[in-house]
C-alpha cells in the first residue's frame, strides 16, 4: 500500500484531488492499483475510474473496493484526446501512460509509479504545453526518511481495514513462486499475494 498511498499524497499536495474529482487508476487489478482504488474510496473520493485489462473477471471486486466505473486498458491514440480525468494514478507506464496524459483535463496531473507497460513514453508534449498537465514521478525506493514516515503515518490512519478481506489470495510458499510468477504474467492473479518464507519442518 505504500506506493498507492504515496501516489495519492503526491496528487493531494499538487492540489489535483478534490472530493468530486474524477480519478483514474490504471492497472487497477494489480497490487498498487487495487490498493489505490480502495484508499481513494476510503478517503471519500467519489468518482474513481478503474482501468484494467481484465474487466469481466475483476469488475465486481473493483466496485467493492470503491470504483464507480470499470473500463478496459487504455491504449495510446491521438496526442490529445477528449478531456476525461482530473487526476490519475498510473501503475503501468508505456503507452498506457501516454493515453492517460492525452485524456487529462486542463491542469490535471498523473502520479506515475509503474513500468509494466514498458519504459518508453510514446507521447507528445501537447498535454503539457496545451493543457498544462503535470507528470509526478513516484519513487518509493530513494524517498527521504521524513517523507517515508509521513506516508507510513497516512497508511496507518487511512488504509481501509477491509482491503485484505476483499482481495485475499491463498498464501504460497517459496517453492510455489515459479508457478505463481507465470500466473501473474498471464494476468491470472488479482491484488496481493502473501509469500510464506518460513522454512518447512
Amino acid at each position: 500500500g505504500f506506493t498507492a498511498m504515496q501516489s495519492i499524497i503526491w496528487l493531494e499536495r499538487a492540489g489535483k484531488l478534490k472530493p468530486d474529482s474524477t480519478l483514474l487508476v490504471t492497472g487497477a487489478s494489480g497490487g498498487v492499483g487495487s490498493t489505490a482504488v480502495a484508499i481513494a474510496h476510503h478517503l471519500g473520493y467519489k468518482n474513481i475510474v478503474a482501468s484494467t485489462g481484465r474487466v469481466e473477471e475483476n469488475q465486481e471486486l473493483l466496485r467493492k473496493l470503491g470504483a464507480t466505473e470499470v473500463i478496459g486498458r487504455l491504449e495510446a491514440g491521438r496526442p490529445l484526446d477528449a478531456e476525461r480525468y482530473d487526476a490519475a494514478i498510473d501503475t503501468v507506464g508505456g503507452s498506457t501512460l501516454a493515453a492517460v496524459l492525452s485524456q487529462l483535463k486542463y491542469g490535471g496531473a498523473v502520479a506515475c509509479s509503474g513500468v509494466a507497460g514498458g519504459p518508453k513514453l510514446p507521447a507528445s508534449v501537447f498535454p503539457f504545453i496545451l493543457r498544462g498537465v503535470s507528470l509526478l514521478g513516484v519513487d518509493s525506493v530513494q524517498l527521504p526518511q521524513a517523507e517515508r514516515l509521513a506516508v507510513w503515518d497516512r497508511l496507518a490512519r487511512d488504509f481501509p481495514r477491509n482491503y485484505f478481506d476483499l482481495v485475499r489470495n491463498e498464501p504460497v510458499d517459496l517453492e510455489a513462486l515459479g508457478s505463481l510468477s507465470q500466473r501473474i504474467l498471464a494476468g491470472q492473479v488479482t491484488g496481493r499475494v502473501l509469500v510464506d518464507v518460513r522454512p518447512k519442518l
